[in-house]
């Protein structure tokens, strides 16, 4: 059997092994595959493996040989579904293996607008702190999270994770789903439709998979109707939100506050309105990478293509 995995360099830059992988076959890891070089790297192959590296009707219409396409992450966007399902192509997913590391910097994002550490470090490096004339002093308003509110869209496996933590923190949480028949109870949990929540939240985190029918959910309308006083957090997809109006939010002191860790387009462009614009955290789409994460999702793919030339897939997605 010949594979290729397509962009291997994010899940595996050297920390974790493939061992496990080149057991199953004859394996090929490229670090990244520009797209004008997808079709050449996965011809003949039987099995590829992909995390960003677009598969699309086009390229699949020139891999006869392709059986399976395992995909290094959860989200599966970047391969066209519906034309792999045409040609009998296997796609799998590998769903919450990085629950407990997304729903972390969910709080590392939440907590640097609560608390602004970096921003006091640096004052305190600068020597700030042995100039004052008081014992303490703080350069940004410190919010406590106690009492407030948590707007969460999105109750999978993630969302569930972050409203356990906002619990621990003594957050409320409203909770927004499609699927809002979910069975999910919690003291200090209620439904609630969209509109709600965002009314009412001091915080909104967004934890929902990215569709056509949620493209730009966050936008100048949505926005519109968050306190100003609330703040924003994106852990999930970029395309969730529309960064023009997000940006203007900011800007304007519509809100109060937005901590990112994805964008639309990645890397972003350096004319990004949030590369510049006011009170927002950035993180360069790291909630899944700790080596805990990492090295959950690589034994999982290794199942996941084991599982497959059984004849008893898993995690499958078309």
């Amino acid at each position: 059997m010949k594979l290729a995995v397509l962009d291997g360099y994010t899940l595996n830059p050297g920390d974790l092994s493939w061992d496990a992988l080149q057991q199953l076959g004859d394996v090929t890891v490229y670090d990244r595959t520009p797209a004008d070089q997808a079709i050449a790297r996965a011809k003949g192959a039987d099995a590829i493996f992909t995390n960003k590296t677009t598969i699309t009707e086009e390229i699949l219409a020139q891999l006869p040989e392709l059986k399976y396409i395992g995909i290094l992450a959860t989200g599966y966007n970047v391969v066209d579904i519906a034309a792999a399902a045409k040609r009998n192509i296997t796609v799998t997913n590998v769903p919450a293996y990085s629950t407990p590391s997304v729903a972390q910097l969910t709080f590392a994002l939440l907590l640097e607008l609560c608390n602004h550490v970096q921003s006091h470090s640096d004052a305190v490096k600068e020597g700030e702190w042995v100039k004052s004339v008081d014992f303490s002093f703080w350069k940004h308003p410190i919010l406590e999270l106690q009492g407030k509110t948590m707007g969460i869209i999105g109750l999978g496996q993630i969302g569930r994770k972050v409203a356990e933590i906002a619990f621990a923190f003594g957050l409320d949480v409203i909770g927004y789903d499609i699927n809002m028949d979910k069975q999910y109870t919690h003291p200090n949990f209620k439904w609630a439709d969209l509109d709600k929540l965002l009314r009412e939240s001091d915080i909104v985190s967004m934890h929902c998979p990215l569709f056509p029918e949620n493209q730009g959910l966050i936008n100048k309308d949505t926005l519109g109707k968050m306190k100003q006083t609330a703040v924003f957090i994106n852990t999930a997809r970029g395309g969730l939100m529309n960064e023009h109006d997000l940006a203007d939010a900011l800007n304007s002191g519509q809100i109060a506050g937005a901590g990112l860790d994805v964008l639309s387009i990645e890397p972003p462009s350096a004319d990004n309105p949030l590369l510049s614009a006011k009170n927002c955290v950035m993180t360069p789409h790291i909630a899944w990478a700790s080596r805990e994460s990492r090295s959950r999702l690589m034994t999982a793919i290794v199942e996941n293509y084991q599982r497959f030339l059984d004849n008893d897939p898993i995690n499958v997605v078309n």
